[in-house]
């Protein structure tokens, strides 16, 4: 049996810093305020919801994860949320339109305390949508110093023992790593200078590190895996993780693509379409904002199939990923997969899967993992990348000189055997050769 790791204790009150408060961080708080009250149950969530195994098949000893590990309560959670528009979270969700009016009215009192922060914002980065809710500064060193004290003030305000910050606002535009970006030297010189390489969300996750808060990236934009702040990050001792919260299309593909590996079957196309409503269908209507969801999203079945070891199988696969907008939909998304498929002997077959969900509906457990995972990374004193929390996003980050794992039973079993080895359990291997007497005498009776 393994060290138990050394983690601090639950003491104390734990704060969820959320840069956006639209349908998904409305819909995560809400949420957290029913299940405390006992009017809803938090479906979805691993952390609430699922046992982990510990030691053999035949000692049938599977607890609760959330009574495994040394997370934080529900009922010790305090909210706060940047926003460019000047909505409470209660008016927020309304006009999200992702609850009910009848349990939002459970908790309306609640929710009508949580009124956002001024936000960073930039058109440049973020083209169709525009708010007044907003902070202004002669630098971004000087927004990311706003930033700051909005993370002291909360801190102090709340009487908060710690802090996680998970990033649910929009889309950036798509960007690539610039020399700005390389050191931290360079990073903070370029916020003193208002480099325009540096986006709002990249000040966010400096503010947050410099604060010691852990940072996560819900969105498949450029941010935490830039050299300056991964460095910070290990500087600072602070955990960061993501990017890109795998909702709905990518949480099939990740799923059936694999099975298709596993039996040998070959793929000729894949082709996959969305209808989406809400601020995300039209953040995601700008080309910029739309190519960073897209290189998210296309970038699991590449690594997944492995082309380049199986090209009779996958190699020259068509793949196209469409994503449109449609306001009748509002957060209600649907996607469809239509994937041509070929077996023995090389005879072609099909499968098509048409996912109804609602994106922030299968958000809204995530942020909550997440936000209570990163604060027990913290707990732990595990710095830099937490590639084992890869099974919440679409494009998980990863040490430079290892593939990213894209496949979710692959991700699901490296979480829960990061959680043992944190408690200093035995890590399931599934070997279970113990149970079959393979090398026995095989006596005969006469």
């Amino acid at each position: 049996m393994a060290k138990k790791i050394e983690i601090s204790p639950v003491d104390g009150r734990l704060g969820i810093l959320l840069p956006g408060l639209g349908a998904v961080s409305t819909t995560f708080i809400a949420g957290v305020m029913l299940a405390r009250k006992g009017a809803l149950k938090p479906f979805g969530s691993l952390t609430q919801m699922q046992t982990i195994r510990l030691g053999k098949r035949d000692e049938s000893k599977s607890p609760l994860i959330r009574d495994f590990v040394p997370l934080a309560k529900l009922s010790d959670l305090e909210f706060a949320a940047w926003d460019i528009f000047p909505d409470n979270a209660y008016e927020a969700a309304m006009k999200a339109g992702v609850l009910s009016k009848e349990h939002l009215g459970l908790v309306k009192d609640e929710l009508e305390k949580i009124k956002p922060m001024k936000a960073v914002f930039d058109r440049n980065y973020v083209k169709n949508i525009e708010g007044e809710n907003v902070k202004e500064g002669k630098s971004k060193l000087e927004l990311a110093n706003q930033l700051r004290e909005d993370i002291r003030k909360f801190k102090q305000e709340k009487k908060l023992s710690r802090m996680v910050a998970v990033w649910c606002a929009s889309t950036e535009t798509y960007t690539e790593a610039q020399p700005v970006h390389a050191t931290i030297e360079s990073f903070e010189k370029g916020l003193a200078q208002s480099n325009p390489a540096i986006s709002p969300s990249m000040i966010y996750a400096y503010a947050a590190i410099m604060e010691g808060v852990p940072y996560v990236n819900g969105a498949p934009h450029l941010t935490l895996d830039i050299p300056a702040l991964g460095e910070l990050a290990r500087q600072k001792g602070i955990p960061i993780a993501g990017k890109d919260f795998k909702t709905g299309q990518t949480l099939v593909k990740t799923a059936v693509a694999p099975m298709l590996k596993m039996r040998m079957l070959g793929v000729r196309g894949w082709f996959s379409t969305n209808i989406l409503g809400n601020r995300d269908g039209l953040v995601l209507d700008d080309a910029g904002s739309f190519k960073s969801k897209e290189m998210s999203k296309k970038s699991s079945l590449e690594y997944i199939f492995q082309p380049d070891m199986y090209p009779d199988l996958y190699k020259g696969m068509y793949h196209k990923v469409r994503i449109e907008y449609y306001p009748p939909k509002n957060d209600d998304k649907e996607g469809w997969d239509n994937i041509d498929i070929f077996g023995w002997m090389g005879y072609p077959m099909q499968i098509k899967i048409n996912f109804l969900c609602k994106d922030s509906i299968l958000a809204a457990p995530i942020v909550l993992d997440l936000a209570l995972f990163m604060d027990l990374a913290r707990r732990a004193k595990m710095s830099g990348m937490q590639e084992w929390l890869s099974f919440y996003f679409k494009a998980p980050m990863h040490a430079p000189s290892v593939y990213p794992e894209h496949d979710i039973s692959i991700q699901h079993m490296k979480l829960k055997n990061t959680l043992r080895y944190l408690m200093g359990k035995d890590l399931i291997t599934h070997l279970g050769m113990e149970y079959y007497d393979y090398w026995g005498e095989g006596k005969i009776e006469g």
